[in-house]
Parts: structure tokens; sequence; C-alpha cells
């Protein structure tokens, strides 16, 4: 397939120069709530994404931007405008990774400040009875695959940058406490969240877990296990190692699920006749994870060669179904805005597949805009 990468381009400018820093066009939820954006693991997924964008182009743009943006609400104490440690919730974590690669290029001390302080939320935060970390304080005794991506890599970072990885045994428990609870043995896929204590009116009642497989959640997962291992200082380690297997051994249940197109489905484990009758969809922000992790995985020899071409074939899949040009300019459609389970008081969000396919489809949300600048740093590299 022959692919514009001038027109990806000139999107990417598009994404910044049509921002600010209190009002990003790239989110979505905030700007349909009627809100300016503050500190939030959506952002997050942007600068991260145009901050790897920088490490391959040079290109200094990429750096100025999120160096603007992230100092806007990073005071010279470390504290962040928007961010509350006392809501123990984890997608908080997720901008801290930018935090580390800021200070790293920029030495500005109060990156490092505020790095150091959201540490200190994950050495506090509240755990299951297994030994993870909750999700949320709003969400007792949950553990979500998404928030593995949003604290595990940043924590593993931080270990072996400023703590000679004295806590990386805590992380390896917490990926193989999922991997043991969570994992499905017949389709090697995930569920999308466990309770601890079975009480959440969606969780199975024997298990905990909850009812479906959701691809966006199966791409956080895919990409905490990818990140965890590239930033780890002790890659010689039988745990690390056992790590490796893990991520291995998904990512091969993932190519079982691909679909001709090169995308996943938004539920993953259905078959396309199944998935055309019951209103099934393929979904561009977790595909945009499975092209960037696999073809990343393989450039950084944690997954086999033949792994590039997955992600090859799942990122010009993308291309050709939901990235469209309109008046002139391009737009990436085809992404889930949001899926969680509960609160109590949503009991809609209960984790069934009609409920997975009743939320918003949204064009240019970060969430999907990310990973895709991710998937084309890689596909780049890789032509």
């Amino acid at each position: 397939m022959n692919i514009d990468t001038t027109m990806i381009d000139s999107y990417i400018e598009r994404l910044m120069t049509d921002s600010s820093a209190q009002i990003p066009v790239w989110n979505i939820e905030k700007a349909k709530a009627g809100k300016k954006s503050g500190w939030d693991y959506i952002d997050g997924c942007m600068i991260l994404s145009l901050l790897e964008f920088f490490d391959t182009t040079k290109d200094k743009k990429y750096l100025q931007f999120a160096d603007y943006y992230e100092d806007y609400r990073v005071h010279d104490d470390g504290s962040i405008d928007g961010y509350d440690k006392e809501t123990w919730n984890l997608d908080e974590v997720n901008g801290a990774k930018n935090l580390i690669t800021l200070y790293t290029l920029t030495a500005k001390e109060k990156y490092k400040a505020a790095a150091a302080n959201i540490y200190d939320q994950v050495l506090r935060q509240p755990r299951t009875k297994e030994g993870n970390f909750w999700h949320k304080k709003i969400y007792p005794n949950q553990v979500w695959l998404d928030g593995l991506y949003m604290a595990l890599p940043f924590y593993m970072e931080y270990e072996a940058k400023y703590n000679n990885s004295r806590n990386v045994g805590d992380i390896y428990r917490q990926f193989f406490n999922v991997y043991d609870i969570m994992r499905d043995k017949e389709t090697g896929l995930y569920y999308h969240a466990y309770d601890s204590s079975k009480m959440s009116f969606w969780s199975n009642k024997e298990t905990g877990l909850s009812q479906n497989f959701w691809l966006r959640s199966l791409g956080w997962y895919e990409m905490a296990l990818l990140d965890t291992l590239n930033k780890a200082a002790d890659k010689d380690s039988d745990d690390w190692k056992k790590l490796k297997g893990i991520f291995t051994e998904f990512m091969g249940s993932m190519t079982h699920f691909q679909d001709k197109s090169g995308m996943w489905y938004q539920v993953p484990n259905m078959s396309d006749d199944e998935s055309i009758k019951a209103g099934n969809y393929l979904e561009t922000s977790g595909s945009a994870i499975m092209a960037y992790a696999m073809m990343k995985g393989s450039r950084l020899a944690l997954l086999p060669k033949e792994y590039a071409e997955y992600g090859k074939r799942a990122f010009e899949g993308i291309c050709e179904k939901h990235l469209k040009s309109k008046d002139g300019k391009m737009s990436l459609g085809g992404i889930c805005l949001v899926a969680g389970l509960g609160p109590e008081t949503n009991k809609k969000r209960d984790g069934s597949f009609a409920y997975y396919m009743s939320e918003p489809i949204v064009e240019d949300d970060a969430k999907g805009a990310g990973p895709f600048i991710l998937a084309y740093n890689e596909y780049k590299q890789l032509r």
C-alpha cells in the first residue's frame, strides 16, 4: 500500500498548531464535557507520541511543543496543575513518563521534582490483597489492564534511573498476578478488569473478572509489557525473561484475532460474520497500539522479526479504513472515546458486549491519534 507520509506529517503538525496548552484539539473527552485540559492520561498519550517522534526525526518542533505543553502546568516546586494525588488514580501517573524524558532533554529540575511527586503516589498507592495497585480510589480492590500501562512502565523507569532498581520485584509480581488471574487460557486474551473483592456489580461472583475482552485495554496491557521490558535495567534476570515470555505469548495470541483488513475488532474474539451481525467494528486506537507494539517489539528484538509485518499490515489497514481527508485536512476516525467498568452509580458500564458497542466513536482523540503517531514512527523506521 502506498502511504502518503506527507499528509500524515501535516496531520501531526495540525494537531499541534491547532492546540494550546489549555485547549488541545485531541482531548475530545474534555471538549465534550466543556472543560479545559488539566493533567490526565489522554494528554500524556499525545505528548509521549510527540517525544518519540522527536527522538526519531530530531526535528525540534516536536520537543518544543511537548516542553511548552508540560511547562505550562508544571511548577518549579514540582507541583502540577490538575494533579490530585489523593484520588489514587493510576491514570494520573501516565504523564510522568514524559516528565522523565523532558528532564533528560531540557535539564529543567522541575520536571524531575514533578516525577518524584508522582513516584510518591506509586509508593503509597492502595493495593488489592494480591498486591496489585487499585485502579483508583473510586474503584477499590479493582485491577484494570489500563492501569498497568498507566503506572508500571513509569515505575520501572524511575526505579532504573533513580532508585537502583530496588523495587523491581514488586513490578514483576504485579504483572505475574495479572497473568495468573486475568488471562483466559482458551484464547490467550485478558479480561478487561478484575475485582479482588468480587463485590462489583459487573464482576463474576466466583472469579471477580469482567465479562469481555476489550481491544484498547488489551493494547494498554501490551504496551505496559513492551515499555516495562524496554525500561528495565535487569535484562538478564529470570523475572525479566519470564515477563518477556508473557509478552511474546500474548502477542502470538493477538495475531489469531487480526482481521483480514489488518485491524482488530472492538471486542476482538468474534469472527467476522458474528461481528457484522452484532454491530462490532474495527477500532482504531487498539489497532494502532497493536501496530506500534508489534513493530517496535520486533525492532527491539523483544519479538520475532515477523511481527513487524503484522504491525505493518495493521497500520496500513488503519490508514485505508479510518484516515480520511476532509476539506483538505486529514482526520483519524474509528476511535472508541472511552470504556470502563462501573462505578455503582453507572450501571450502564457493566462490561457487556452491548456496553462496548454503546460508547461514542469519535475522530482525532489522543487515545487513538497518539498510538497512531507512535505506530507511524515505527512504520517510517521499518520502511
